[in-house]
């Protein structure tokens, strides 16, 4: 084998998705993460986002870091059907799903931590069946950005849906702010050097809440 052949192939994103559900009530709520990530980004490189019909979606196309061009997606079929949204982009633009990545929520991560790979199963998350099942594979990079578990502990599907649906209070807004920063560092290292590089950085860091010290 060739030194050349030897060499993993660079993965690097060409459409970002957030996962979320439209509507005003859903906005700013834990499971709607995703679509906050893609307006982290869109704002950080002044990328227009607008409803595309097409496409079931906002979506947008531009510059990223260094001139890498880029697409963003925030699916308006609903959380469950995200899948139709994005394959609808990959096949206008006849893209191989590992070119995709998808940030989403997920309880099982704490707050402040994120995790990047390059695939994975759903793990009972509604929007990421969908996406598997509309483009036929798992094989595909993912951020998933964690959201906690409810504070109660109790197992209910009751209890983790009004967790999922909820807004975080005024600390864990600051924080998740702070995440969202660190989510745009993360994309940007992913189109620069490849995801599997940027997998380092973003899944060794934890984020916490900074409290203000008092003056003496």
């Amino acid at each position: 084998m060739t030194e050349t052949a030897a060499k993993k192939v660079l993965v690097i994103p060409q459409v970002i998705v957030g996962l979320g559900n439209p509507e005003p009530k859903y906005d700013r709520t834990r499971h709607n993460i995703g679509f906050a990530a893609v307006d982290a980004l869109s704002h950080a490189w002044k990328i227009n986002v607008s409803e595309n019909r097409k496409f079931q979606g906002e979506y947008g196309e531009g510059s990223a870091t260094k001139g890498n061009k880029v697409r963003l997606l925030k699916p308006l079929t609903y959380m469950n059907l995200s899948g139709q949204s994005i394959h609808a982009v990959m096949n206008w633009y006849k893209l191989q799903p590992e070119s995709v990545l998808i940030i989403y929520d997920d309880m099982d991560l704490p707050l402040g931590k994120t995790r990047l790979r390059l695939s994975g199963s759903a793990g009972g998350h509604n929007g990421m069946k969908s996406a598997i099942a509309h483009l036929g594979t798992d094989n595909f990079p993912r951020l998933r950005i964690g959201i906690g578990r409810p504070k109660n502990e109790k197992v209910e599907d009751t209890g983790s849906i009004s967790h999922v649906l909820g807004k975080f209070n005024v600390a864990e807004t600051q924080l998740m702010n702070d995440v969202l920063d660190f989510v745009v560092e993360c994309i940007e290292l992913s189109l620069k050097q490849g995801v599997e590089k940027a997998m380092n950085r973003c899944n060794s860091k934890t984020i916490t809440i900074t409290t203000p010290t008092e003056p003496d």
